[in-house]
């Protein structure tokens, strides 16, 4: 059994998830935080923390102990009403019980997307727009440090995003695969689900203690700084 398929049982076992029942599969969608050993050795997984020093670093990152929040799909044709374009958020402003996210990206330096299971064009993938993270961080500067209210739970989004422009790319791949993906970058949730099977995705962020840092010569600056630099310029 690989890592993939001990996290895949541990988030079954943990969101009460009979993998041999579909009738019991009722609801289009289930979350719920997973841990365990597993989820830790794949969060720390060597290959995996090296890719990701080489988008944050210099930037001080934070290593995770789990994967997260998981998102296990269940097959299904309607709409799970959860699927709209957005970017996440990643504080809490002082006085605050809100989440925001502002131009720097306060608190978070990359979203993950681990696939858990394979996941197929017909597997409700997450879709992504290639080239939004350099508009977001434009569209975000403007509110400034105190950054701006985005969709979590029923909270209403202020956030704006850029008109999309040209077909959404698909996040598809194998058991084990993970997208790293800049914290700006415009995503929404895939649907239909017409397979027969649940689909298991991971969405951790790597944690920042403060804001990425966009001062100095930009060979200084990290890959993820680097690219809301250029976002601004634009």
């Amino acid at each position: 059994m690989g890592l993939s398929d001990e996290c895949r049982l541990l988030a079954a076992q943990q969101l009460n998830i009979d993998l041999t029942d579909p009738a019991g599969w009722t609801t289009p969608v289930v979350r719920g935080l997973v841990q365990g050993e597993a989820l830790r050795d794949a969060a720390n997984a060597p290959r995996l923390t090296d890719a990701v020093a080489q988008l944050l670093d210099p930037e001080a990152w934070w290593r995770r102990s789990d994967l997260g929040s998981f998102v296990v799909r269940f097959p299904c044709t309607d709409d799970p009403g959860d699927t709209g374009w957005h970017i996440d958020v990643s504080f809490h402003p002082e006085g605050d019980d809100r989440w925001f996210v502002n131009y720097r990206s306060r608190g978070r330096g990359l979203l993950m997307l681990c696939l858990l299971s394979d996941v197929g064009p017909a597997d409700a993938p997450p879709r992504v727009l290639p080239g939004t993270h350099q508009e977001m961080a434009r569209l975000l500067y403007p509110a400034g440090e105190a950054g701006l209210p985005g969709a979590y739970g029923d909270q209403r989004s202020e956030i704006p995003l850029p008109e999309t422009s040209g077909p959404a790319e698909l996040a598809t791949g194998e058991a084990g695969d993970v997208y790293l993906c800049h914290p700006f970058l415009v995503h929404a949730a895939g649907w239909p689900h017409p397979e027969t099977a649940p689909r298991f995705i991971a969405q951790p962020p790597i944690g920042l203690p403060d804001a990425v840092r966009l001062d100095g010569a930009v060979d200084d600056l990290s890959l993820v700084a680097s690219a809301i630099r250029a976002g601004l310029r634009r």
